[in-house]
């Protein structure tokens, strides 16, 4: 029987072995602490090979490597196998109850519905229920890290991204670089609703 999949180009998800998850949650602390492989492996008084090591999943370090890895990162040695609990995040948002922003100013009449949150991962994902009312007026000074993905439901708008005009109606998509200066530029059919779903890198 073949395994689950999906048309997603995704690769597969591997199963999480001990390694990998003990290495995750050093490498996270450390970032965490702004501390970079070298200053861990000093303070660890090991190698900087072998916290890389570590951090990739590649060894089985001794119960001393870890308990050094843990007086430097200040922690209990039981938090670096925290990870290893195995957690799936999952947001679950019922009709009409996400978290309700209104724009003030000149985007007053733009109001967003925050439909769920990623819950950890080095990813941030926020998905939106984006709704344009009649007295809205058009906004393209929007800028902010990652990448967006804005789908159309209902109504019809002139939608602005880095200087180019793209006219988006029901069922049209536009997926852009977050980065360049965006917004919608002609509110043609209002009142309009669009799904807004925003990507970025946590820091």
């Amino acid at each position: 029987m073949d395994d689950l999949t999906t048309a997603s180009s995704a690769p597969a998800d591997s199963p999480r072995t001990l390694e990998k998850a003990l290495g995750h949650q050093v490498r996270q602390m450390r970032r965490e602490r702004d501390l970079s492989v070298s200053d861990l492996a000093g303070a660890a008084g090991i190698s900087l090979g072998m916290v890389s090591k570590i951090e990739n999943g590649q060894i089985s370090p001794s119960l001393s490597t870890i308990s050094a890895i843990a007086a430097a990162l200040n922690v209990p040695i039981t938090a670096l196998f925290s990870a290893f609990e195995e957690k799936r995040d999952c947001s679950y948002v019922r009709r009409g109850q996400g978290v309700v922003i209104e724009r003030r100013g000149t985007k007053v009449g733009h109001v967003y519905e925050l439909l769920g949150a990623s819950l950890g991962g080095d990813l941030a994902v926020e998905p939106y229920l984006i709704t344009l009312e009649q007295d809205a007026e058009p906004y393209t000074g929007f800028r902010h890290a990652g990448i967006e993905f804005i789908y159309m439901l209902s109504g019809a708008v002139i939608y602005r991204h880095a200087g180019h005009d793209y006219t988006l109606g029901p069922g049209d998509a536009l997926l852009f670089d977050s980065g360049a200066l965006h917004g919608p530029a002609v509110l043609v059919e209002t009142p309009m609703t669009y799904l807004s779903i925003i990507i970025y890198p946590r820091r």
